[in-house]
């Protein structure tokens, strides 16, 4: 008999009609279940409460996954999730739980139960895949099992919408998401030097999406910014705005400014991933 532990964060796949739109409700997940649950497979269904629509996710979450996945002694783990996040879910969570003894399987959908949609096929091979996955986060969605680690939300509509870009393992020493101030900034043609000193003064730590192979604006102001955040101890890291390719440092002269302030440099992590570990190695 497998024994799986089934965490219902909320999400479209268990969303009904209210008053201001698709709204998180209560039982639906619970009515698809047994017509996908695979013979042999018995499931403990443990609800967020309140169910929240991801874009509520925050690190506090990410931690509750955490403390119920290293508790849970059957064989998988199921968490049910909204797919606006999930990309930033799947890479908290592979950070944060680098060496599984047993599958973690997210799982989303782009319509709701019971509306002809994604929700049924993505939710029983979410179910079948938690007895053959390896030890791992993966994401079970448009009938493929991915990678969590570099998950790329790359459709807002359509049911195949997420794919995985590869990414290298990277133990971290912090199990747990502390309460630190940590985000994603993009630099950008024309970017106020006051706008990104004044963001900086903010944060404990910042993921710069910087350009291509990893180069930025010949910007005084901009440069003295990023070496008077990192003087004061906020840490930086760049990954590219590109999606593939990763970051090359010294490839172009017009990168040389970042590396010389002390920005680290993310290769070929998603901007997610990076947000994960450096929120991570601030813990």
């Amino acid at each position: 008999m497998t024994s799986l532990l089934i965490l219902y964060t909320g999400g479209t796949i268990g969303m009904v009609p209210g008053p201001g739109g698709l709204q998180p409700g209560t039982g639906v997940l619970e009515s698809a279940l047994p017509a996908l649950t695979p013979a042999g497979v018995t499931f403990t269904v443990e609800h967020f409460s309140p169910l929240i629509d991801s874009a509520n996710i925050r690190p506090a979450d990410w931690n509750h996954m955490l403390d119920r996945v290293e508790a849970w002694q059957g064989q998988a783990v199921i968490i049910v999730h909204g797919t606006d996040t999930m990309a930033y879910t799947g890479a908290a969570l592979s950070g944060a739980l680098p060496d599984l003894r047993l599958p973690v399987i997210l799982c989303g959908s782009m319509a709701p139960l019971h509306t002809g949609g994604d929700a049924e096929g993505n939710l029983g091979l979410a179910l079948t895949s938690a007895l053959t996955a390896p030890p791992g986060v993966w994401l079970a969605f448009a009938g493929r099992l991915l990678p969590a680690a570099g998950l790329v939300k790359q459709d807002s509509h359509a049911a195949d919408a997420f794919r995985s870009i590869a990414q290298t393992t990277q133990p971290s020493a912090a199990r747990r998401f502390a309460d630190r101030r940590v985000a994603i900034l993009s630099l950008s043609p024309g970017l106020p030097a006051a706008a990104l000193r004044g963001a900086l003064h903010e944060l404990d730590g910042a993921v710069l999406r910087v350009y291509g192979a990893g180069t930025m604006m010949n910007d005084p102001a901009i440069i003295d910014a990023l070496h008077s955040a990192i003087a004061r101890g906020c840490r930086l890291r760049a990954v590219s705005q590109c999606e593939n390719g990763g970051l090359e440092p010294a490839a172009y002269a017009a990168g040389a400014a970042l590396w010389s302030a002390g920005v680290e440099n993310g290769g070929s992590e998603t901007a997610e991933l990076a947000l994960a570990r450096l929120w991570l190695a601030l813990s």
